[in-house]
């Protein structure tokens, strides 16, 4: 059946239908790990609402025995392009992908509405024969992988990029740790993409912006202080941020909800910020000037000690302070303060 017709409604409607087959255990079973309310329930709490309980493992063989037999019924029905998408998509990232990930990439690629319930298309997927869904382990994330893949390979690349962080004590970029994983476990033939989704699955190493990986512990990932989450978002932001902004993206990216004026206070008190304009501040590692760009450009003419080019000002103001050129031009234009010598050359009033 062509992926048109897979819509939200219609993957619910066709799911729930597959429900409605089921014997009424198998359906209560099904309906609290998967379906009812989006909230799925524990094992634990699944085996006690019968009458009488049953135990985590018979819970966990009711669902797996289901799984099975929803991969029979699915082939013949609409939801099959969905697996067919998803042996398409771990193929393309050397088979194996993060349960996030693959659903993500699965949404966008067969146009589904993102409020679709995950867990659906999640059960669809793993009862696919072909594909196999990882056991829940603590620090790592769910995933889908092929049967191809060396499941101690994944277990000895872990332990190598933490061993070889731990000794570096400190940020990585990525193509750099890979090339050094690649030479200890003697595997020059083993593929960036599956070392990245290797990564990708588990919790206690990070990856920022596709370029560095450091492990979660440390501080810089995992700010504590105010300043420090200050930081943390002008470094991912890379350019001057106006407090109110750096305010927004704390919360945005550490969720942490934090008053404008606390965090407007932070910015004056610690000398690793510069206020470089109006409520514009700059990290002092990134060579910023304090002051206003007239501020910039009085400090550039004394040091030279003679009028200067407008090309040279603009050139020697670049190299501290980040703004357009025409900024630079219009404050060359303040007669109070900044006299013309000559054709395009300017000096201290």
């Amino acid at each position: 059946m062509g992926t048109a017709t897979l819509d939200k409604k219609i993957i619910e409607t066709s799911f729930k239908d597959i429900i409605n087959s089921l014997s009424d255990k198998e359906k209560t079973v099904i309906s609290e790990r998967v379906w009812l309310n989006w909230d799925r329930k524990t094992l634990q709490f699944i085996g006690t609402s019968f009458s009488p309980s049953i135990t985590r493992e018979r819970v966990r063989q009711i669902e797996d025995s289901w799984i099975k037999k929803i991969g029979r019924i699915i082939k013949s029905s609409n939801l099959y392009d969905i697996q067919n998408k998803a042996r398409d998509i771990v193929k393309l990232h050397w088979n194996l992908i993060s349960k996030d990930k693959l659903i993500n990439n699965i949404i966008k690629e067969l146009n589904i509405d993102p409020s679709i319930n995950s867990n659906i298309l999640e059960t669809i997927i793993q009862a696919d024969v072909e594909i196999l869904k990882s056991k829940p382990k603590l620090g790592t994330k769910t995933y889908f992988y092929f049967p191809s893949i060396n499941k101690s390979l994944i277990e000895q690349i872990h332990k190598e990029w933490v061993k070889i962080l731990k000794k570096k004590k400190d940020v990585m970029r990525k193509l750099d740790l890979y090339e050094q994983i690649k030479h200890n476990i003697w595997n020059n033939s083993l593929s960036n993409v599956l070392i990245d989704n290797i990564m990708d699955i588990f919790d206690d190493v990070v990856d920022w912006e596709e370029n560095l990986i450091w492990l979660t512990k440390w501080k810089i990932l995992n700010p504590k202080t105010l300043k420090d989450k200050a930081i943390y978002v002008m470094k991912k932001q890379k350019t001057p941020m106006h407090f109110v902004d750096i305010s927004n993206n704390i919360t945005k990216y550490l969720w942490d909800n934090v008053k404008v004026n606390t965090i407007h206070n932070e910015l004056i008190r610690n000398n690793e910020f510069v206020l470089i304009w109006r409520w514009l501040y700059a990290l002092k590692e990134w060579w910023f000037k304090p002051g206003t760009v007239i501020d910039v450009i009085i400090d550039v003419l004394k040091k030279n000690k003679e009028p200067m080019s407008t090309e040279d000002i603009i050139k020697n103001v670049l190299k501290v302070r980040n703004v357009k050129k025409t900024t630079i031009y219009m404050n060359l234009q303040n007669k109070d303060i900044i006299k013309r010598v000559g054709r395009n050359y300017y000096d201290i009033k």
